[in-house]
């Protein structure tokens, strides 16, 4: 026979002790869960911001860099024009690669280390290299601190010259167009990679896979990720 219990009172308290314990053990575990999910969504917002901040400075980067490139380019084109005005007096010395034309031998040097990759010319410092002795010279200011400095934003440069693109970030000054699209640029280098949408060239080719871009910036950040 069933013995009757003698202190029905007290077990209904240690069934509701039981049943309090287990509800804040609950309550516990679901605070657990939601600090857990804040902790994420914050890791999330962080991680976003950091692929923005890091998106930012490879595009800067790339702009920069192709700045570089474009000023040579210029004034490797600026040879190549005077030639071909006078290419009935003179045939001048032509790139066996690409085909551009310079007024003399040395120019004609520079200009295949753009194809055979060589850069002769060390910083002493920081043992960057540099296909010309002018780059070089004008990388050296980084370290002698001789710079040219935005008055808007502090940002230096080691040259004038891009000093006086980065101001039309300021001015919003875009001057240069596209003849097919008609989007403006700040640099007319910036509108010369760009026509290259419309004619599908690609002229720097990865030297791992092959694969090709429009921009000497986008290779670098290729084979930076990829390889």
């Amino acid at each position: 026979m069933r013995r009757k219990n003698e202190h029905p009172q007290r077990a209904m308290h240690a069934k509701t002790m039981v049943t309090s314990d287990r509800e804040e053990r609950e309550r516990e575990e679901e605070r657990r869960r939601r600090r857990q999910r804040e902790q994420q969504a914050l890791l999330m917002v962080w991680c976003d911001v950091e692929r923005e901040r890091e998106r930012e400075e490879e595009e800067e980067e790339e702009e920069e860099e192709d700045d570089d490139e474009d000023e040579d380019d210029d004034e490797e084109d600026d040879e190549e024009m005077t030639v071909r005005k006078g290419a009935k007096r003179k045939r001048g010395h032509e790139c066996g690669v690409c085909e551009k034309v310079f007024t003399s031998p040395s120019l004609l040097a520079t200009h295949m280390r753009t194809h055979t990759k060589e850069k002769p010319y060390e910083c002493d410092v920081c043992e960057k290299r540099f296909t010309q002795s002018g780059s070089l010279k004008t990388h050296m200011r980084i370290h002698t601190n001789e710079m040219f400095e935005c008055d808007v934003c502090q940002k230096r440069f080691t040259l004038a010259g891009n000093l006086k693109v980065h101001m039309r970030i300021h001015t919003n000054e875009k001057p240069y167009e596209c003849d097919v699209c008609e989007k403006r640029f700040r640099t007319s280098g910036h509108l010369k990679s760009h026509k290259r949408i419309h004619t599908n060239e690609k002229p720097y080719e990865c030297d791992v896979c092959e694969k090709r871009f429009r921009t000497s910036g986008q290779l670098k950040i290729h084979v930076r990720i990829q390889h």
